[in-house]
């Protein structure tokens, strides 16, 4: 199930896991005020990058010296 970042026009913003279905069948409630009348609210979103998929360096640089476009 996945996370949904929504706002309750009370102000209330918060997060919750629910079905796809309960989102769009509206039944999600506002824990404040109990309302099913939100919307989503999208935030930033963060991507980790492994080290291992870093600046490689070029296999042939015996041979170009590292003047190849390999960046």
């Amino acid at each position: 199930m996945p996370f949904y970042d929504l706002k309750c026009k009370c102000g209330e913003v918060f997060n919750v896991m629910a079905s796809m279905s309960d989102k769009e069948n509206r039944r999600i409630k506002c824990p404040r005020c109990g309302s099913v009348d939100l919307e989503s609210v999208f935030s930033n979103v963060n991507v980790i990058q492994s080290r291992s998929a870093a600046k490689s360096e070029c296999p042939n640089i015996h041979r170009c010296g590292g003047c190849c476009p390999m960046e």
